[in-house]
């Protein structure tokens, strides 16, 4: 374990796994990695050491090693266990340290470029969630957005809106041209479950298919959506001609932030007559890319 207050470049995450030649190494890499984030995360909201906008990119930061220490296989016990050591440290260490503020300034070098960002791709073992700090009040964007296409269907779910008036949103085309009535966000229950369903039987968990990281039959939880309509040319995705918008509720997301990286969620469709339709996709860094949205760049 390097020094407690040692600070690392957001790059670094990725090096440093490329670069192990063990999986022994890349567990201790990531684990190092989402320890140092958690510390330096903890201690910059109890102190105040750093500005909104590095305070958010640093806790998206820590949310991404806390991802991949999950994807090179640290039991999640065991990155529960870092990230309250890493807490207590923080917790336990005057504001005035001289060590802390040696590694406050190191945070602020190191991610002073990375706070001003404004798009960011947060790449799963599946799936992609593309981020966009851009304002424009003048017409609904795509904040967040994770696209998917099985056959014919297509559709691309995140966050959208205007400022100060966005939602999760799903907008999606159907082969037939026929909309269903309304649409579902269907996800693992966390309060009647202890983890994630990841059915790889032997497997690797990097190539294990969307519809087997969910179970198979509950228990679930699942949101309606509020709202249904013809999308708007402003949130079509490219290729897109036409589509219906699903607006979901707030704590549809709140959900989806709470699950483990590695599994999916599944949007069903419900038509009048006919089966449901369904599609998938992985949680992935969704907690990383909100947190990377929650304070706009200067």
């Amino acid at each position: 374990m390097p020094h407690p207050f040692a600070c690392i470049n957001p790059a670094a995450l990725a090096a440093a796994m490329a670069a192990s030649l063990t999986l022994g190494a890349a567990t201790a890499a990531a684990n190092d990695i989402y320890y140092e984030r958690s510390l330096m995360a903890e201690a910059g909201a109890r102190c105040n050491l750093f500005t909104p906008q590095l305070q958010s990119a640093l806790v998206s930061a820590r949310e991404q090693a806390r991802g991949a220490a999950l994807r090179a296989g640290v039991p999640a016990q065991d990155v529960r266990a870092i990230a309250d050591r890493a807490r207590d440290r923080a917790r336990s260490t005057p504001c005035d340290s001289q060590d802390l503020g040696i590694a406050a300034q190191r945070v602020r070098s190191s991610f002073a470029g990375y706070a001003r960002l404004i798009r960011q791709d947060f790449p799963g073992d599946v799936g992609v969630w593309r981020a966009d700090r851009s304002v424009n009040s003048r017409r609904p964007v795509w904040k967040l957005s994770q696209d998917v296409r099985q056959g014919a269907l297509q559709m691309r779910l995140g966050i959208a809106g205007r400022p100060g008036a966005e939602h999760l949103m799903a907008v999606a085309t159907f082969p037939d041209g026929v909309p269903p009535y309304t649409a579902r966000i269907v996800m693992r229950d966390r309060r009647l479950t202890s983890g994630p369903y990841l059915d790889t039987r032997g497997a690797s968990l990097k190539s294990l298919p969307l519809h087997m990281r969910i179970p198979r039959s509950g228990p679930f939880e699942s949101y309606s959506a509020e709202s249904r309509s013809p999308s708007g040319a402003d949130l079509l995705p490219s290729g897109m001609a036409s589509g219906w918008a699903f607006r979901f509720p707030a704590a549809a997301a709140a959900a989806i932030a709470e699950l483990d990286p590695r599994e999916s969620i599944q949007v069903e469709f419900l038509f009048a007559s006919g089966p449901p339709q369904r599609l998938f996709l992985e949680v992935g860094d969704f907690t990383a890319a909100r947190a990377f949205l929650a304070v706009r760049a200067d």
